[in-house]
């Protein structure tokens, strides 16, 4: 019985959350941004530039499932504890922030709103999220969580991203 129960916990260890991405095709298309010299989006909001600011805190931290802290993170934990920086409390888990706060439409993103992703093959459901650290002119930016490289920004003009989106939503 016990087995069963590590097996079945470990099956959803690694379902959950997951980015499928492969490294070799992060380094080549994934950016690195100097945080000192990042853009931002085309009308500021101080608690969005607060939550990103802190998100990107964690960049570099390597993935961690249920991991909410520098020795470990995964993408709705991301989510959670920098939105949780400015007292704004969400929910823990990609399904339930995907209901949470406003649609809206993928070229009228602003910063700190969230992306929801189906990473998983032949699937639409949502099991990834990230925070728009950039959005201006059809140029989308965001911080996630990836099981294979840990925290990083990513851009939605990677086809990768681009085709695996479903939603974007706004909790601020």
């Amino acid at each position: 019985m016990k087995k069963i129960a590590l097996l079945l916990l470990l099956l959803i260890a690694f379902s959950s959350c997951k980015s499928s991405k492969r490294s070799s095709n992060t380094k080549t298309k994934t950016t690195k941004i100097d945080k000192r010299s990042r853009a931002s989006s085309s009308t500021s909001d101080p608690k969005a530039d607060k939550v990103v600011d802190y998100a990107l805190q964690f960049d570099g931290v390597r993935y961690k499932y249920g991991g909410t802290t520098k020795k470990g993170m995964d993408c709705s934990g991301l989510i959670v504890t920098s939105f949780d920086s400015e007292n704004i409390p969400l929910p823990r888990t990609t399904g339930d922030l995907s209901v949470t706060g406003e649609w809206v439409d993928l070229k009228k993103v602003s910063k700190g709103d969230l992306l929801f992703f189906a990473t998983r093959k032949n699937s639409r459901k949502v099991n990834h999220v990230g925070i728009v650290t950039t959005a201006r002119d059809g140029f989308v930016e965001f911080i996630h969580a990836s099981t294979s490289s840990g925290v990083m920004i990513s851009n939605m003009a990677e086809k990768y991203w681009y085709f695996a989106f479903v939603q974007a939503r706004r909790v601020l």
